[in-house]
């Protein structure tokens, strides 16, 4: 369980704005781009209204998932320069209030899938959330370098979702989706940590690159990126 410093919650006049940016905007709209694609290529008659309620609790939920994910990497974030910027380490918005924030959206996306949606879609999105905040935020990310490999099965899961939704089942299609984003995850975020290295040493995240190295992490990207080239 990650320890956070109490220290951290020193806001000032909290904003929509705020709030907002601890939704993760730009990472929202690929979750929303994926669950799309999951909606498009289901079979028969897709209703309107459940295919938008679909992406909106997609998006609501991924939020949600960036939102508890700050609150409660606080005390690295603060750390690294890439993250030092974000509302919670630059005091604009308490750690506490992220994490209430956070998990209420996180119901509520939830819950309007259920209503709106089926039973499945809800229960996949609920395992989504699950998967990213306490298996890979608070349990893989600090411990193994595999952290990335076994957590991108959450930015992985919205195709799957947006069929779900739309179909009230799964198939081989959406799996297949899943699939390949979970397989383009590794390499995209071994990218960015090769970049940001000495900020993961420093923060003491076990990325690829601090533990095995850079040309081990190149090495690995290019064995990804071979399997995604069929």
């Amino acid at each position: 369980m990650a320890v956070i410093d109490d220290t951290l919650s020193y806001p000032r006049v909290t904003t929509v704005g705020d709030f907002f940016a601890l939704l993760k905007p730009r990472v929202m709209s690929l979750v929303v781009f994926t669950g799309l694609a999951g909606i498009i290529v289901a079979p028969g008659h897709v209703h309107l209204l459940t295919a938008f309620t679909a992406l909106l609790c997609i998006a609501l939920a991924a939020g949600a998932s960036g939102a508890l994910n700050m609150a409660y990497d606080a005390d690295i974030d603060v750390i690294m320069a890439r993250t030092a910027t974000r509302p919670i380490p630059m005091g604009h918005v308490a750690r506490g209030d992220a994490m209430t924030f956070g998990w209420a959206i996180a119901a509520m996306s939830v819950a309007t899938m259920w209503l709106f949606a089926n039973t499945l879609a809800a229960g996949l999105l609920a395992f989504t959330v699950f998967f990213y905040v306490v298996v890979y935020t608070l349990g893989l990310k600090r411990r193994t370098p595999q952290n990335i490999v076994i957590g991108g099965l959450a930015g992985a899961l919205p195709p799957a979702i947006g069929w779900a939704a739309v179909t009230g089942s799964l198939s081989l299609a959406p799996i297949v989706l899943v699939a390949i984003i979970f397989m383009w995850t590794p390499p995209h975020f071994w990218a960015l940590s090769l970049w940001r290295c000495e900020d993961y040493a420093r923060a003491g995240v076990p990325m690829l690159p601090v533990v095995r190295g850079k040309t081990s992490t190149r090495r690995h990207i290019f064995a990804y990126t071979l399997l995604l080239a069929p």
